[in-house]
């Protein structure tokens, strides 16, 4: 995810001006335009629910592990069960690679290394969620908070 937020997402370049774009920065400049929305629906879809689900994930499971369970797991886990959805890091580049298929025409585009790790990480986290048994999770956790 530091990858992600701190590389270029995209590089244009266009009648001879160049414009690099990081993930942070295009939701900056979402609201800078006049797309206070868009720019903070970017911000919260993109950034901030993946990396509270990947901490809250991380939070409860690593303990797990061990056999305990670290304090407001329980409570924790209910906030990840209800913000899964709102992960939207795939809808994201999808609508990015529309968008940029449609800008390939009147700018030369390279995708940057925040782009491919955006890939990569979109990847990870839908593997991550999938391979945790929610049943499971729960019975583990009601186990470790009764010790």
């Amino acid at each position: 995810m530091i990858v992600v937020h701190t590389t270029p997402f995209v590089e244009m370049d266009a009648a001879s001006i160049r414009t690099v774009l990081t993930l942070p920065g295009a939701a900056e400049a979402l609201v800078e335009e006049g797309s206070l929305i868009v720019g903070l629906g970017v911000a919260l879809f993109t950034i901030v629910t993946p990396l509270t689900l990947a901490g809250g994930l991380v939070y409860v499971c690593g303990p797990l592990l061990f056999g305990f369970s670290a304090p407001g797991a329980m409570f924790v886990t209910r906030w990840l069960s209800r913000s899964e959805p709102w992960n939207m890091i795939e809808v994201f580049l999808l609508g990015v690679l529309v968008s940029l298929l449609k800008l390939g025409h009147l700018a030369d585009l390279h995708f940057g290394v925040g782009f491919w790790a955006c890939t990569a990480l979109m990847f990870c986290m839908a593997a991550a969620v999938a391979a945790i048994d929610k049943r499971e999770l729960w019975d583990r956790l009601e186990v470790a908070t009764s010790k």
